[in-house]
């Protein structure tokens, strides 16, 4: 009797450990079968933010093993830019609320002592269009109409789209900034100038405004 009481538990305790392994996986094929945009080809999911890319209506949420992110507004409707050389595609700009996990809280220290926050995130796509290793930031400076700006060092995507890209390159990822007031209101934000690898200027920064 006692042999098989014991056997019972065990079984239990296995069947537990199971379920407990497997839930990561249920929630990454939840994502796996939402609609995704096809510009999304190719990119490799970011380690620190949780992914947005099947979120297309405010309202929308997604949570995996990076936190739980919302989506607040958004505009997939912008034209493609040329900046010296460069081609320039916002396939969408976000406004988002997002909560890390624990876990993932020191990262973000060092952008904000908030364990939850607002931020924008644009989804961009650059090539050079050129015969010559050109040097260019899509998103240099980010500016809002309450005041507040963010620079390329505060990116907290950290996916190297900055600096140099090689002729006939293509280069795609996001550029996200944490913001003290998010709001629906219009975003500007400027590319870099466009230097050559010598660091002669080539091009002129471009200034573009996003509405929501």
């Amino acid at each position: 009797m006692n042999r098989i009481f014991y056997l019972g538990i065990l079984s239990i305790l296995v069947l537990a450990g199971c379920s407990e392994e497997t839930e990561p996986v249920a929630e990454a094929a939840v994502n796996e079968e939402a609609a995704i945009p096809t510009y999304f080809d190719g990119y490799v999911l970011n380690p620190q933010v949780t992914d947005d890319r099947s979120l297309e209506k405010a309202g929308q949420s997604f949570r995996d093993l990076r936190g739980e992110i919302e989506l607040k507004a958004v505009n997939t409707e912008i034209p493609a830019y040329e900046v010296g050389g460069v081609e320039l595609t916002v396939h969408e700009a976000k406004i988002l609320h997002f909560k890390p996990e624990y876990s993932m809280i020191d990262f973000f220290h060092s952008y904000t002592h908030e364990t939850e926050f607002g931020m924008v995130k644009y989804f961009v796509e650059i090539t050079n269009t050129t015969e010559e290793v050109l040097k260019f930031a899509p998103v240099a400076l980010v500016e809002t109409n309450a005041g507040e700006t963010k620079t390329w060092e505060e990116d907290i995507y950290l996916e190297e789209l900055n600096g140099e890209i090689q002729p006939g390159e293509t280069k795609k990822g996001n550029i996200g900034f944490i913001l003290e007031k998010p709001s629906k209101e219009p975003l500007k934000f400027t590319t870099s100038d466009v230097f050559s690898v010598s660091d002669k200027k080539l091009a002129e920064a471009q200034l573009i405004e996003i509405e929501f």
